[in-house]
Order: C-alpha cells, then sequence, then structure tokens
C-alpha cells in the first residue's frame, strides 16, 4: 500500500498571533500618542483674564475659572429640580452669564430664581432631542433678556443633565 503524503499547511502557532496583535497594539499606540501631541493645543499658561480665586475655609486654593467677575462673567450655582412631567426625572442645569459691561450679581441670582423656576414647568417630551433642547435654549435666553432688559448679552449652557 501506498500512503500519499498530503502537504500540510501550518496554521501560525498562538504565540505569533498574539506578538502579532501586541505589535500592531504598539503601533497604533504610539500613532495615536504621535497624532495627539501633534494636533493638541499647548498647555495654556495662565492669562490675565484669569483671576485667582482666595483660598477656602480649608486652606486650598481653587482652581480659577474662566468665567469671572472681571471679565464680565458670572456662573450661577447649580440648578437641580425636577421636571413638571414626569415629576420622577429631574434636570440638573448649569449656565454662565456673559453681561454687556459690568455685571450685576443681584441681577445674576434673580435670572437664577427664575430659571429654577422655570424648569419646573418644564416636561420631558419638551426637551427631548436636540430640537426640544434648542427650544430650551431659546426660551431660557428669551427670558434672561426680559428679565435682564439687555444687559445680559449670552447665557451659556455648561451642562445639561435630565436623570
Amino acid at each position: 500500500m501506498e500512503e500519499i503524503e498530503s502537504k500540510e499547511t501550518k496554521s501560525p502557532s498562538g504565540v505569533m498571533t498574539i506578538a502579532a496583535v501586541a505589535a500592531l497594539t504598539l503601533v497604533a499606540g504610539g500613532g495615536g500618542w504621535l497624532a495627539g501631541m501633534l494636533l493638541a493645543p499647548p498647555a495654556a499658561e495662565k492669562t490675565e483674564a484669569a483671576v485667582e480665586l482666595p483660598a477656602n475655609a480649608t486652606g486650598e486654593e481653587e482652581i480659577a475659572r474662566i468665567a469671572t467677575v472681571a471679565n464680565g462673567i458670572v456662573q450661577l450655582d447649580p440648578i437641580t429640580t425636577n421636571l413638571a412631567y414626569p415629576a420622577e426625572n429631574w434636570v440638573r442645569l448649569e449656565v454662565a452669564l456673559q453681561f454687556n459691561g459690568v455685571p450685576d450679581v443681584a441681577l445674576a441670582e434673580t435670572i437664577h430664581q427664575d430659571i429654577a423656576a422655570y424648569l419646573k414647568t418644564v416636561s420631558l417630551q419638551q426637551v427631548q432631542g436636540p430640537r426640544g433642547f434648542q427650544y430650551l435654549r431659546d426660551d431660557i435666553q428669551e427670558r434672561v433678556d426680559l428679565r435682564s432688559e439687555g444687559r445680559v448679552t449670552s447665557v451659556m449652557f455648561r451642562t445639561f443633565v435630565i436623570q
């Protein structure tokens, strides 16, 4: 009887596959790092617009924010409230107001309370999707324009979360 020898093609071993994947991962990671270093803006140094905030009660210094009273921007405290319907849903909104001229902190607090009261009348269906969010932004801007009589030029949304 004759035995026919067949040529068997050997697949690469598991060790070779792991080595190839590891090498490709290192090349991809290095390329991503290089692209990030080339495209990322240089680390910003402290600008003249940034103002040092005083040390808090624990003695630690807070990080200076871009939004400061010195450059006409007042960042309002975060607003957390429930929606009108369904009442189980909560919304958290952080906004900053850009004033035309010297900021009025008392007016900013009044606007803060007005926005909080308005959010309690909004339903989830009104703010769903990009169009709903745009309507919310427009409504808040309109309310701020009426309340401030033109002294606030822009409402900047920092965060908007519905839970």
